[in-house]
């Protein structure tokens, strides 16, 4: 066990990069992993599996690792003049990462970096002027909307517009066929079923949490509610390889994993969340300007799996 089971430090050596960078592929759904507890661990064969991924592809440069290395553990950078210096759009989407080259070419755009961190997060760092753009997608289970009420709590007395992105379907991952017939959240309460979950603050993870407490079900109970990976494709793949019965994630993801089924459980809102006074600003009205473009949504449309509808939409301001 101890010659398949790696921590990021062990990880760093073998791939000989930083262990930030290890953090940072982890984040962004590039390298498995699992949680013990709160340490972080990562199987043999899913190194071998990235290197096979990427041995025809260039390692990234040292600029590159320095970027990948101010992201490690779900963290910002600290320094007040990156901050100032930097545009950042929080959020693990690719829709986001195709935003970002759409933005560059902009005639008003600015280069932006990505920080591949979860919801409830991103807000935060929103809030802290650590980031200038925040996504998201959190399901308050007393209202049943989505992100008004977080946004509200987490940016207290700052002006905010909310800006619809797309909406995408939630649901389980399980083995091809569902062999334990997983079909509602009710079968949480089920003893015979083990589980990967997601990590705290991301949208997924707030989505089985609420689902939970309306249910009076204690997370605890569940085999493998302990067991946190950091991206959709992570859990995706574990339950490929019968890793566990099943796991939450976005429609999308589960159809580029083998050998698993999708069960649809909950139409979600992902949206873009920004701060009133920066709306005047040239970045930010390219920003609009793009979400409202035909081939920007044309692009979305040829990715698939995006219900676009009010794509661009302001739903609120606060």
């Amino acid at each position: 066990m101890e010659d398949r089971t790696l921590t990021p430090l062990d990880v760093s050596k073998i791939l000989r990069i930083s262990k930030n960078t290890v953090y940072e592929l982890i984040k962004r759904g590039e390298l498995n992993c699992y949680r013990v507890g709160k340490k972080i661990r990562i199987d043999l064969q899913d190194i071998e599996d990235y290197k096979a991924r990427y041995q025809d592809k260039k390692q990234p440069n040292q600029l590159n690792e320095d970027i990948y290395s101010s992201f490690s553990n779900n963290l910002l950078p600290l320094d007040e003049e990156y901050h100032k210096n930097n545009f950042i759009i929080c959020g693990q989407d690719i829709l986001l990462d195709v935003l970002s080259r759409y933005l560059q070419v902009h005639p008003q755009g600015v280069r932006a970096l990505r920080s591949y961190v979860g919801s409830y997060n991103g807000l935060l760092s929103l809030y802290l002027d650590k980031v200038q753009v925040a996504t998201a997608h959190l399901w308050d289970g007393d209202t049943g909307e989505y992100n008004i009420p977080f946004v509200r709590r987490l940016l207290p007395g700052i002006p905010t517009v909310i800006i619809h992105l797309a909406y995408r379907m939630q649901g389980f991952y399980v083995a091809a066929g569902n062999p334990k017939e997983i079909k509602s959240w009710e079968d949480l309460k089920r003893k015979d079923i083990i589980m990967v979950n997601r990590e705290k603050g991301c949208g997924t993870r707030i989505l089985l949490d609420e689902h939970l407490r309306l249910l009076n079900i204690d997370g605890n109970s569940i085999n493998g509610y302990d067991r946190e990976c950091l991206s959709h494709l992570a859990v995706a793949s574990i339950i490929s390889r019968h890793g566990a019965d099943f796991a939450i994630g976005n429609e999308k993801t589960g159809l580029q994993i083998k050998n698993i089924d999708f069960i649809p459980l909950q139409k979600e809102s992902y949206d873009l969340v920004l701060k009133k006074q920066d709306m005047d600003k040239p970045e930010f009205k390219a920003i609009i300007d793009i979400l409202r473009s035909n081939s920007f949504k044309l692009e979305l449309e040829g990715i698939g799996n995006y219900d676009l509808d009010h794509l661009g939409d302001i739903i609120a301001e606060l």
